[in-house]
């Protein structure tokens, strides 16, 4: 197993609404060879995978990316915390000053930009 599947992405607020950016990430990271574990409002799949709801046991969580706005993040700090990732990404409207700030006390990058810029443009 090569190192891009052995380490996962978790985008928040995934949903199988193809007109919405979460879900548009999740297939350009499958396309590129990356795994992914979803979390969302409703239960459904995109590509056969699972979005989960709730705040379900992960592991080995590179990478977190934020689809959610800042008024709807509280509740999933800690839950992100204990995850442990190396980086969260804050998508455009999920920036997050407070919650970056304890991200980085804890050692994880947080890190404002767009998944698919970066997904397209080779930074991920």
């Amino acid at each position: 197993m090569d190192s891009i599947q052995q380490k996962k992405t978790l985008i928040i607020g995934a949903t199988e609404n193809r007109g919405r950016y979460a879900n548009r990430a999740a297939y350009s990271l499958l396309q590129r060879g990356h795994a992914i574990e979803l979390l969302g409002l409703r239960n459904g799949n995109i590509e056969g995978q699972p979005i989960k709801t709730g705040q379900p046991p992960l592991t080995n969580i590179d990478t977190v990316t934020m689809y959610v706005g800042p008024k709807n993040q509280p509740d999933l700090y800690a839950y992100i915390r204990q995850l442990k990732p190396r980086r969260v990404i804050f998508n455009p409207g999920a920036e997050n000053p407070e919650f970056a700030r304890q991200l980085r006390s804890d050692g994880i990058e947080p890190i404002d930009a767009c998944t698919l810029v970066m997904l397209s443009v080779g930074t991920y």
